[in-house]
């Protein structure tokens, strides 16, 4: 168990206002340039996800050892997360023979 005094008050933490924002005043409003930045996102996202939908689609993977089918936006997702890592170990060895 905790000793008194150990650990935090909930009720004083819930009190306790971000550090640019004064007692009774209103929350600073976002810039033009934030808001924009959510839009983009939000965009992205629900485009993406459309994305995702609509490539269900069985197709045929050609393997250098064979054949299968899997589903196309498996096979892009694959393709994508090969190259993040392929492009971070390139990366990282330019970065070490430096």
């Amino acid at each position: 168990m905790c000793a008194p005094g150990c650990g935090y008050d909930q009720r004083q933490v819930s009190e306790q206002l971000p550090p640019q924002q004064k007692p009774g005043q209103a929350p600073a409003k976002r810039t033009n340039r934030e808001l924009a930045r959510t839009g983009v996102l939000v965009v992205l996202a629900i485009y993406f996800t459309l994305f995702a939908v609509l490539n269900v689609g069985k197709v045929s993977v050609n393997w250098v050892f064979g054949s299968g089918h899997a589903p196309l936006i498996i096979v892009i997702v694959i393709s994508l997360l090969v190259g993040i890592v392929l492009t971070y170990a390139a990366e990282r060895r330019s970065k070490r023979k430096k």
